[in-house]
């Protein structure tokens, strides 16, 4: 098996106000399905493990402002580009939609359960 490069993507803002502590508890949960993508024998990645700390070296003083629009989604939409597969979790989010969305368009698989992901099963 070709070890495949896996972006784990769902809400990050949705849901939380800009309450960082329900953003750092969504991306939580999104490294949660990292572990097995990696133990499946993937590279798991998840867009804001890149993206905040740029949004920080970039001078943002909060969420929304222009450093956090200048690297926030541009960063995601880049790593669709590279990635082979996206498994989408969580629940509603316009940029995770949208990130399936540009992953369909370049031809990239899409799951929605981690037992869809090779060589994992349910979690």
């Amino acid at each position: 098996m070709t070890p495949l490069m896996v972006l784990i993507a769902g809400p990050y803002r949705s849901g939380t106000d800009d309450d960082p502590a329900k953003m750092s508890a969504n991306v939580a949960a999104m490294e949660a399905w990292a572990l097995p993508i990696f133990r499946a024998g993937h590279i798991p990645i998840v867009g804001e493990w890149l993206a905040l700390p740029l949004i920080a070296q970039a001078g943002s003083t909060r969420i929304g402002d222009a450093p956090f629009a200048e690297i926030f989604h541009p960063i995601a939409e880049r790593l669709v580009a590279r990635c082979d597969a996206i498994l989408r979790v969580g629940g509603a989010s316009a940029g995770a939609d949208e990130m399936v969305r540009l992953a369909r368009v370049l031809g990239r698989a899409v799951y929605d359960r981690i037992d869809q992901v090779p060589g994992c099963s349910g979690g």
